[in-house]
């Protein structure tokens, strides 16, 4: 990722038709997508155009950021736009999108209206990037907050959008001896939250198939990247660390829907002809 992440901008911030062609060449006849985060500066500068140049690129789909809770790391030019007008524009490009990450503060403050959005948007799911606790927040704190997902969980599914939780490396982290993640696998309800896995983990050793083999049903989508131990960098998926065939062997099995690649955009092009290779 590039300069601000998602985390550190929370913190300091206080149904499209589907796309038919060439599914079989996806793994597990998913269409390869893109998080929009890495091209935000594009995507903000000129959102048609850059939409376009994801498409020719090979993409078929993309997970966006909540404009109006993304609104202070750059998205606040799209904020003007309805959700139907965006999902127009999104779908003009040749891209559908049923994912978009949210800030924890909108869906606590503005939830009605963010159902609202994501619907016209033609979401199926609305997942939280980040709870934005402190470092030294205690382990209750986590607790505390995925019982508050839990009742977005619960809000969203009435009409018919899942919430979704999205790791980052600060999750697994221990508190008193306890995984962070593995609290909120236990506090989260399987229902009413799934997981969105961020791959990127495996560059301080935790491989998102043992936990979809673990966790079954628990998981909705992916963020994919890839790690080279020896150059201590991210590389395109298929050039690093990750056993992608052994993770798409049992992504099914974890509930696993979509999936999104997540790094500079040069590593993500380079990425889509080993992604297909997998079908």
């Amino acid at each position: 990722m590039n300069k601000l992440s998602r985390r550190q901008f929370v913190v300091t911030a206080a149904a499209a038709a589907p796309l038919v062609s060439r599914l079989s060449a996806e793994p597990l006849a998913m269409p390869v997508g893109c998080q929009v985060w890495p091209v935000r500066e594009a995507l903000n500068k000129d959102f048609q155009g850059t939409l376009k140049q994801l498409a020719a690129a090979g993409f078929k789909t993309i997970e966006m950021c909540s404009p109006d809770g993304y609104s202070g790391a750059g998205f606040a030019p799209l904020a003007k736009m309805s959700g139907a007008e965006m999902r127009e524009t999104i779908n003009g490009a040749g891209l559908e999108c049923r994912s978009s990450h949210f800030t924890r503060q909108e869906l606590r403050d503005r939830l009605d209206a963010r159902i609202g959005f994501a619907k016209e948007l033609g979401l199926t799911q609305m997942v939280l990037a980040t709870f934005g606790l402190r470092d030294d927040a205690p382990i209750s704190d986590w607790q505390r907050a995925a019982q508050e997902l839990n009742k977005i969980g619960e809000q969203t599914l009435k009409a018919g959008i899942q919430t979704g939780f999205h790791n980052h490396h600060n999750e697994f982290r221990k508190i008193d001896g306890i995984l962070i993640y593995d609290t909120l696998l236990s506090e989260l309800d399987p229902q009413l939250v799934k997981m969105q896995f961020q791959v990127a983990v495996i560059s301080i050793g935790y491989k998102a198939a043992d936990y979809l083999e673990k966790h079954p049903g628990r998981f909705i989508s992916l963020h994919l990247a890839d790690w080279s131990t020896t150059e201590k960098s991210q590389v395109p998926v298929g050039q690093g660390a990750v056993d992608w065939k052994g993770l798409y062997a049992v992504a099914k099995k974890g509930g696993v829907k979509n999936h999104f690649l997540e790094m500079e955009l040069d590593l993500m092009k380079a990425s889509i002809p080993y992604l297909r290779s997998l079908s």
